[in-house]
């Protein structure tokens, strides 16, 4: 094995899939990608990384609400477009043609154009950490989206895309929480 620089050992694991997390600051929406989120458990609990540097940032500390849209391979260029500008003098809905959606349960708005949108709320900010904690509201899917393939971060501007699937659920039926089988 040849050595890696240990600055580099997070691109091994990065965390994914890439999230498109939608707010509302009390006057308009703003949309920010993020590569680093996470399931927390089965019951719609996820995190996610970021802090003051984000323009978002206030509205996910003010409103405790949020949307986390989950795009597809289709829409890497739009993904990376709308994490290279900051809503602080863009409106990002216009300027890549995203469709905002009104949520059920939040102040922030879905994205039509995305596979899924999952509405949370913020149940802790752990800013040390810089970690948002979030709990599931509501979960939509589109189910006629032709590309289903989710966008993973690697950490260094590369990416990589979903592939082949593998049922084992029948090997793990026993293991798998109710909801899942």
């Amino acid at each position: 094995m040849d050595p890696l620089p240990l600055a580099r050992a997070f691109t091994l694991i990065e965390p994914g899939p890439v999230v498109l997390v939608t707010t509302h600051d009390g006057t308009r929406p703003n949309i920010m990608t993020i590569t680093w989120t996470m399931a927390r458990g089965f019951d719609a609990e996820f995190a996610l990384t970021t802090g003051p540097w984000n323009h978002s940032w206030a509205a996910l500390c003010d409103r405790r609400d949020c949307v986390l849209a989950i795009p597809t391979a289709d829409m890497i260029d739009t993904v990376v477009g709308i994490g290279t500008c900051s809503g602080a003098d863009t409106d990002k809905f216009a300027r890549f043609g995203l469709t905002p959606l009104p949520a059920r349960h939040v102040g922030a708005p879905l994205i039509g154009e995305c596979l899924a949108n999952i509405e949370c709320r913020v149940d802790e900010i752990i800013e040390r950490l810089n970690l948002v904690l979030l709990q599931g509201v509501a979960a939509h899917i589109d189910s006629a989206r032709a590309d289903r393939r989710l966008l993973h971060a690697v950490g260094d501007g590369t990416f990589t895309a979903d592939g082949a699937r593998f049922d084992r659920r029948a090997a793990m039926r026993a293991k798998l929480p109710d909801a899942l089988t």
